[in-house]
């Protein structure tokens, strides 16, 4: 408790609660130190009234030392605030003893006028303080746990400025996070990296046994705001981690957003001027920070998809011990019918004929692993939001239906890439739009039961009966072929038969065209591994420059300049905290070849900067500095840069060796990119054009991909085969009556991807 009482009998007190603690005596204070198992003592001097400034209630009092009575510092002011200033208000008379446990020291302004300090103490569970009070009999009142706040002044360091050892206060912008996780102790983890307008990053690792106690993070682009935030160096990178009183807000980083705090304690400290800080950082976002967002509805999903979902849980069952299931909604319905768990054997949470009423517009979710135990706290009815969630095709069999086709729905277990779960609050601004939508689609999905007691979405789509597949990870993978162009001799084959076959195997088909993603041409090209058949999509400028930035923090080795492959060159910006850019001029037989043939190596450059150079020079290669040499920098980014060609490699299957393996380039001059691929131990991508065709002969739905090569060169983007499904003129495209298709059909297997997988060769829309 942050108040007890200890009854006095002839002076003695009957317990003795702070013999395991050190006693600190008062001109030992000094502020940002570490009070942990310790505590002060002291004999009530002069007590304040109770006062509610702001609607937080505050107890100022003066606490007198009697040991060092002659000391220059023998009395110090300690100020309560909240339920536990009310709480003492109730028991403290002047003169009592009191002793208090777990405190923080702040200099405040009076420091300098009467030498006494500040002492602020916090109750909440990573900080537990406690008042203890000796009195001569003991009065009954109960009190509850309360946060404090401090009216004082902060400073705040920017991000560029932070050093080993130091006690921060900072502000920034949240460019990664993961949402709070169960570690390997007792605490929840969670982890956020932030940047400000100095262009610094920072990772902060975040431990509290209170899952509410972090940060308050919903979505990549939220400005926080941490209070006593330490900084360390953990393998040559500066790291920021909770102290002792941490203390963190989180705002919307949207501009124009109401600035509205976000955190668990009830009271903190929020003055005009960090008002004006959040809305300063959200309009330096805003202009220099591209982050993609990944909220996708359900609507607009597609099969093996990452992306994080906004949805309101209506349901949960516990289906082992490794896997949990929970039933969510967001208004609207998925493109393919949606996978359903078998639930007559689970213990369900939730209103099943709510659900059933809804039943076109939910969808089935399998947590696993480390989020089951997040997921068995959600209460049904709440809004979450969940991150990383992974959608996939899976094909049902049934005896008494055709085989169908339908989208699962999975939380694969860790945290990678910022997987997890969060409960958004009933005033975020995401869960009103959510509400709102909901409420249309109720009134929508009641009166369509009314009237014909079922959705024709369940006329479109078969209803799955499947029960729980197997938990595995599966990466979009697609393999090329070889066009046929004469097929005659291949009877038609029904769509029922194809999926009962085994791979490898070629089929004739003639199908109803269904539905085909994308819609837009663009999101069509992808970067493809002809080694390991990964498919990843093209990044944009924003992704680019994000990576870039993060390249651009690190300080060139000056050791690594000037070698025998490369002449060197070091610019210090003006701005940006006196950035430091090295170029590495790429040498032809000992010489400096002339720009148009020259191969440049940029380290700690901007995608703005590096896109200037691409136009003056042959090449361009983003490099690091390694610790005995260069090294590409980041295969998320492009390994070779020539004009506006970018040209990407495969992480999966590249080993990287250093930059001089580039002296092994016979010309060094053209700069061929698959000859600087192989010196360099990179496995190159490959632009390729890829389409989605959900097909229907009445006997069966099967989902194939179209794939064809696309030359960089080639800007001519509209040929055949794709070019058909983007033109206006395509067959009833707008009635809604699809084309019949015509053509060959491979069935694949390979050792990664499981079931087979179909592409379409030799097509033909009629």
């Amino acid at each position: 408790m942050p108040l007890e009482l200890i009854k006095e009998v002839n002076g003695v007190p009957q317990v003795e609660p702070l013999t395991k603690l050190q006693k600190i005596h008062f001109r030992s204070l000094q502020p940002g130190c570490d009070y942990s198992g310790k505590y002060i003592q002291g004999k009530l001097s002069h007590i304040s009234s109770l006062t509610c400034g702001n609607r937080i209630a505050t107890l100022n009092v003066g606490l007198q030392e009697q040991e060092n009575s002659n000391s220059e510092i023998n009395t110090i002011n300690v100020s309560f605030f909240g339920k536990l200033a009310k709480d003492c208000a109730k028991v403290f008379y002047k003169g009592d003893t009191i002793a208090v446990t777990e405190f923080i020291v702040l200099s405040s302004s009076s420091t300098s006028r009467d030498g006494e300090h500040c002492l602020v103490l916090k109750a909440f569970e990573d900080l537990p303080s406690t008042v203890y009070v000796y009195v001569k009999s003991v009065r009954d009142f109960s009190t509850q746990p309360m946060s404090l706040v401090s009216g004082s002044h902060y400073a705040y360091t920017p991000l560029n400025k932070l050093k080993a050892g130091m006690v921060v206060n900072v502000y920034g912008v949240v460019k990664f996070f993961k949402p709070p996780y169960l570690s390997r102790g007792t605490d929840y983890c969670s982890v956020v990296t932030i940047v400000d307008s100095t262009n610094a990053d920072l990772t902060c690792l975040l431990f509290s046994g209170n899952y509410e106690a972090h940060p308050m993070v919903y979505k990549n682009g939220d400005i926080v705001r941490f209070h006593r935030l330490k900084i360390q160096i953990y393998k040559n990178e500066t790291q920021g981690i909770n102290s002792s009183g941490f203390a963190s807000l989180t705002f919307e980083g949207t501009v124009g957003a109401p600035i509205t705090p976000r955190t668990s304690n009830k009271c903190f400290n929020f003055t005009p001027e960090d008002c004006k800080m959040v809305e300063t950082l959200r309009a330096w976002a805003s202009a220099n920070i591209s982050l993609s967002s990944t909220l996708v509805k359900l609507c607009d999903v597609q099969p093996m998809q990452y992306f994080d979902l906004t949805c309101q849980l209506l349901g949960k069952a516990e289906v082992d011990g490794a896997s949990f299931l929970l039933k969510v909604w967001d208004g609207t319905r998925t493109p393919f019918p949606s996978w359903r768990v078998l639930i007559e054997d689970l213990v369900f949470h939730g209103d099943l004929s709510d659900i059933q009423r809804l039943q076109n517009l939910t969808v089935d979710i399998l947590v696993y692993d480390n989020h089951v135990q997040v997921a068995k706290s959600l209460k049904v009815g709440s809004f979450l939001r969940i991150y990383s969630l992974h959608t996939k095709f899976q094909s049902l069999n049934s005896e008494d239906q055709a085989t169908s086709l339908v989208l699962e729905f999975h939380l694969h277990g860790g945290t990678s890439y910022g997987r997890g779960i969060r409960v958004l609050p009933e005033n975020n601004s995401d869960v009103d739009r959510l509400k709102k939508a909901l409420e249309c689609a109720r009134l929508t999905a009641n009166q369509c039961s009314d009237d014909t007691g079922q959705l024709d979405y369940e006329d479109s789509f078969p209803s799955s009966s499947g029960s729980v597949s197997l938990y595995e990870e599966e990466r979009c993978q697609q393999l090329s072929a070889t066009i046929l162009t004469d097929h005659q001799y291949l009877q038609n084959s029904r769509l029922c038969t194809i999926l009962k076959q085994k791979a490898p195997q070629q089929f004739r088909i003639r199908a109803k065209l269904r539905s085909y993603k994308p819609r837009s041409l663009f999101q069509s090209v992808k970067l493809h591994c002809p080694k390991c058949h990964s498919l990843r999509e093209v990044p944009f400028e924003g992704d680019l420059d994000i990576i870039l930035q993060k390249g651009a923090a690190k300080t060139p080795n000056t050791k690594l300049q000037n070698a025998s492959l490369y002449d060197s060159k070091i610019w210090t910006t003006k701005y940006q905290g006196g950035r430091k850019v090295a170029i590495h001029f790429v040498k032809n037989n000992g010489t400096l070849p002339l720009s148009n043939d020259c191969l440049i190596l940029i380290e700690g450059g901007t995608l703005r900067e590096i896109q200037k150079l691409a136009n003056n020079f042959h090449s361009v290669i983003p490099v690091k500095s390694g610790r005995k040499d260069l090294e590409v920098l980041d295969l998320s980014a492009p390994f070779l840069i020539q004009g506006k060609t970018h040209h990407y490699g495969c992480k999966q299957c590249s080993s990287l060796r250093p930059i001089r393996n580039l002296n092994s380039v016979v010309d060094k001059t053209s700069w061929i990119p698959s000859s600087v691929a192989e010196v360099l131990g990179i496995v190159p991508l490959q632009h390729v054009f890829v389409m989605t065709f959900t097909l229907d002969d009445g006997t069966g739905v099967l989902d194939a991909y179209l794939m064809d090569s696309w030359k960089i060169e080639d800007r001519n983007w509209r040929k055949e085969p794709f070019s058909i499904p983007y033109r206006s003129s395509i067959p009833g495209a707008k009635t809604g009556v699809w084309p019949n298709l015509t053509g060959i059909i491979c069935q694949h297997f390979t050792r990664l991807v499981k079931p087979p997988q179909f592409l379409l060769e030799g097509t033909k829309l009629h």
